[in-house]
C-alpha cells in the first residue's frame, strides 16, 4: 500500500493529500484579499497552488486538472488574464470552470489541483 502524506492541516481538511504519486489540493481562495477584484484574488490563489505544489515537490508544470470556481461568469474574462499569465504554456493542463456560490461572499475564485509528482 502508498502511503498518504498531508501538508498543511486545518480543523476539517489538508490543504493537500499526496497518494500514488499525485497531489490532490484543497480548493483555495484569497484570504489575504477578501472583497478585491478577481484579478487580484486569482493572482493570490495562483500564488497558494505554487506553494502547495512546491511543498509537495512539484510545481504548475505537472498538473494534470485544475477546478475554477467562480461565484459570478462575468469575472471569467478576467480571471482568465490573469491565468493565461501565469499557466506553463507548453504543460497546461485540463480545466473546469463552474459558476458556484462560494462559502464566503468575499471570495471572488476558488482554484483546486491534481498535479504529478
Amino acid at each position: 500500500m502508498t502511503d498518504i502524506r498531508r501538508l498543511h492541516p486545518t480543523v476539517r481538511m489538508n490543504q493537500a493529500v499526496i497518494h500514488g504519486g499525485l497531489v490532490y489540493t484543497a480548493g483555495q481562495a484569497a484570504q489575504d484579499n477578501p472583497g478585491a477584484s478577481v484579478a487580484v484574488q486569482t493572482a493570490e490563489v495562483l500564488r497558494r497552488v505554487d506553494d502547495l505544489l512546491r511543498d509537495a515537490g512539484t510545481d504548475k508544470t505537472r498538473i494534470l486538472t485544475a477546478y475554477l470556481y467562480l461565484p459570478d461568469m462575468a469575472d471569467f474574462g478576467e480571471m482568465n488574464r490573469v491565468w493565461d499569465a501565469w499557466v506553463a504554456p507548453n504543460a497546461k493542463p485540463a480545466r473546469t470552470t463552474i459558476a458556484a456560490g462560494l462559502t464566503e461572499p468575499h471570495y471572488n475564485i476558488e482554484i483546486g489541483v491534481i498535479a504529478a509528482l
